[in-house]
């Protein structure tokens, strides 16, 4: 019987221990190389792109020869107006990539020994990072599978039987179950997105599938409009779970990653940050066969080359002004 590739040593090619021993000049080293590898690790303005920087000896800081700004090396990325040192930001990296199923906030705040919100903003900066380079503009080619999943949203079922409800009525909700459909080639890309209910996607499916891609889907009926676009084939899961003209199964793979995050990794998901835990369980899902140290690096420079987020950025502060506190 083959070894699985997360057993095997391909898979290992990073331990905790290496980043945690970096040195503070190592782990800043490790940044530059990372954020501006094609000036090997020289800087580049990220105000004007300029090339030529005085360096300065006292600080860790550059200013530019043509705009005369300074800046960092996490200026203009995620993250930027940092408070932690960096060699903790790449020990977080690591954590986050290991955590084949996911990473709890919980757990990662203990490992850092920082507060839980810090760790909180920071595992969705890293997701919001990943997600941006999961999110290709190209249309999706070849053969996608098309499906949907509900999370959230859960109704506590009453303790007696006869104050109980039927949850699967529409007025019985509580207005936060949200379904993720996701888009995935085979041997190829993956593609989440959220919505209220299947039946909206379509549109949106057509805008990210190449028209002379073939699809599959299962028999629900709003999956019918496909056939107007797409050379569409459909699984009946009462009948066969996969034929051999057609089957779900890839995208089932992901939705059971993603249901193992939510159940055994984060108890609770968020409806307005489903979209950020799918997309961080895609990138998982298209990135399983490559090395934990490809990971890190992967990830490491998705979030050097990501803009300042307009969402984390000050998250608690505004969540604090917000409540009147």
């Amino acid at each position: 019987m083959a070894q699985h590739f997360l057993l095997s040593s391909q898979a290992k090619t990073l331990t905790l221990a290496k980043v945690a021993r970096m040195s503070a000049e190592e782990a800043y080293d490790t940044f530059r190389l990372i954020r501006w590898v094609k000036t090997a690790g020289e800087p580049v303005c990220p105000i004007c792109g300029g090339v030529e920087c005085y360096t300065f000896t006292t600080r860790k800081l550059f200013k530019c020869k043509a705009c005369q700004k300074q800046f960092s090396v996490t200026s203009g990325t995620i993250f930027a107006s940092r408070k932690l040192p960096i060699r903790d930001y790449l020990l977080a990296i690591a954590i986050f990539v290991n955590g084949a199923k996911g990473y709890a906030a919980l757990q990662l705040s203990r490992d850092l020994g920082v507060a839980y919100q810090t760790a909180f903003v920071l595992s969705h900066k890293l997701r919001e990072a990943v997600a941006a380079e999961q999110m290709v503009k190209e249309q999706l080619s070849g053969h996608v599978e098309v499906d949907g999943a509900y999370f959230g949203g859960h109704v506590r079922p009453e303790n007696r039987k006869e104050d109980r409800k039927d949850r699967r009525r529409a007025e019985n909700q509580t207005g936060k179950r949200r379904v993720v459909v996701v888009m995935r080639e085979r041997q190829g890309r993956t593609m989440p997105l959220v919505f209220k209910s299947e039946a909206v996607s379509v549109p949106v499916i057509f805008n990210h599938v190449r028209h002379d891609a073939t699809v599959y889907a299962d028999e629900a009926t709003h999956w019918d409009a496909l056939h107007a676009r797409f050379l569409t084939k459909r699984i009946n899961h009462q009948e066969a779970y996969s034929t051999d003209e057609a089957c779900t199964n890839q995208a089932e793979s992901f939705f059971s990653r993603l249901r193992r995050a939510e159940i055994g990794i984060h108890h609770h998901i968020s409806g307005k940050y489903l979209s950020a835990y799918a997309s961080e369980m895609a990138w998982r899902e298209d990135n399983r066969r490559i090395s934990n140290g490809e990971q890190y690096l992967a990830t490491t420079a998705a979030a050097l080359n990501h803009p300042v987020s307009r969402i984390w950025k000050g998250y608690w502060q505004r969540q604090k002004s917000q409540q009147g506190i």
